[in-house]
């Protein structure tokens, strides 16, 4: 068994994320390794304490709140750590992972790299830095059909969410869908009123 390691799989809404992960975990049990797997306890999406893929697919998990609980579940017989949904860990994420891989473990992660604002998310940047093997998935845009998807669209009653939204929604195809760099879109709702204020900040200097 190869420790020290750390694989993530990362990518938009849709891009079979949770499924790769899934496909990895069903190896290591083949296999004969000593696994855990983890969840963020913020994800509710999955009514138990699994994982579970859009094509039904799952695997127990060990619901956690905050990221140094890991550790208090790992034991030195364990072989590989599996974590879904790591973007909504808090920051301590990268500290528990990188522990794991001196520690000897083998552990294999999927994660939003971006969130609806297209921007990093969470400590992604710093957990794709630290990894040593990154694969980055893409998804079907469902506006445009490409095969090229790599944002993820918000949506509110079907239409895209503000930029000023909150920046943790969870929520499942009726609100999240994968979209391509062309037909990704961000409405801002304040753009008018900056505008504004800059208008009048130009005029009060004149």
């Amino acid at each position: 068994m190869n420790g020290y390691s750390f694989e993530l799989i990362t990518g938009p809404m849709s891009c079979g994320k949770t499924e790769e992960l899934l496909r990895r975990i069903r190896r290591c049990v083949i296999a004969k390794k000593k696994l855990k797997v983890f969840s963020p306890l913020i994800d509710t999406r999955s009514n138990g304490d699994y994982i579970e893929s859009r094509n039904g697919l799952w695997a127990d998990a060990i619901k956690i709140e905050h990221s140094i609980q890991i550790m208090h579940h790992v034991k030195p017989e364990d072989e590989v750590i599996a974590i879904d949904e790591l973007q909504f860990f808090d920051s301590n994420i990268t500290k528990v992972i990188t522990t794991l891989m001196n520690d000897g473990k083998k552990v294999i992660g999927t994660g939003l790299e971006l969130d609806f604002k297209s921007e990093p998310f969470g400590s992604m940047p710093q957990l794709m830095c630290i990894a040593t093997k990154v694969d980055k998935l893409h998804a079907v845009c469902m506006k445009c059909g490409c095969e090229h998807a790599t944002r993820t669209q918000r949506l509110i009653d079907g239409k895209p969410a503000d930029k000023s939204s909150p920046l943790i929604m969870i929520g499942g195809d009726e609100t999240y869908e994968a979209r391509c760099i062309k037909c990704y879109e961000l409405p801002d709702k304040n753009a008018g009123k900056h505008q504004s204020n800059l208008r009048i900040l130009n005029f009060m200097h004149k």
